[in-house]
């Protein structure tokens, strides 16, 4: 089976080291902070995106986004997991689920380099077959094409894909797939305002879902 995991709000609880990624760049221009449930608000539609909201956030000239997204970003790739930790039960997981055969996929609207760079401080990355970054295509998420990327690259097999936001059920109703909802993540919205087939609030919970899927497919 293809299983394409969502990386911010998903696999790892990144919020911490964006806002403080954000909140650098606002202390240099003599602004107060955000706080990170606010920050965790804005987070979901690529960093430029993220950027654009704490400017507008704080006041700010969107005529400054490109000199204070290039803080941002440059503030965050140099430190992209010193306080990000993966959610509990995600390396249990997919230490299980490689060992079982299944492909695993992280498709993020993060750019490629610091995804990589994320999982492999987390020391997740050896369990990660295809990484497709926010840069791989014009296209971000929750248009389709990126997520169609992914699959396509980790070849023939049943495809699942588990995201946490409404940005991820989008895709994978734009996508045709079938999407599980870590209910714990970065939503914004209520669970049964989000399209999904299957939701879970742990990590532990997923492993028996993709089972019964696995199982079904044998099946049929």
């Amino acid at each position: 089976m293809n299983i394409v995991f969502d990386l911010d709000g998903t696999l790892v609880d990144s919020a911490p080291d964006i806002m403080v990624a954000a909140n650098r760049m606002l202390a240099g221009e003599g602004l107060e902070p955000l706080d990170l449930a606010t920050i965790t608000s804005f987070i979901g539609n690529g960093l430029p995106k993220l950027v654009e909201r704490v400017l507008r956030a704080r006041g700010i000239a969107q005529s400054q986004f490109p000199r204070l997204y290039d803080e941002v970003r440059d503030f965050y790739n140099a430190a992209p997991a010193d306080e990000s930790r993966p959610f509990p039960g995600v390396p249990e997981l997919l230490a299980e689920l490689s060992a079982k055969g299944h492909r695993i996929g992280v498709c993020t609207n993060k750019p490629e380099e610091p995804a990589r760079l994320m999982l492999s401080l987390l020391r997740l990355e050896n369990y990660i077959d295809v990484v497709v970054g926010g840069d791989a295509l014009p296209e971000k998420k929750p248009h389709p094409a990126p997520l169609h990327l992914t699959f396509a690259r980790m070849g023939e097999g049943e495809k699942i894909y588990v995201g946490d936001s409404e940005i991820d059920a989008e895709v994978a109703l734009a996508a045709g797939v079938r999407f599980a909802l870590h209910t714990q993540g970065y939503r914004k919205k209520a669970v049964e305002g989000l399209p999904h087939e299957f939701r879970f609030d742990r990590f532990e919970e997923l492993g028996p879902i993709i089972d019964r899927i696995a199982s079904e497919t044998a099946a049929a």
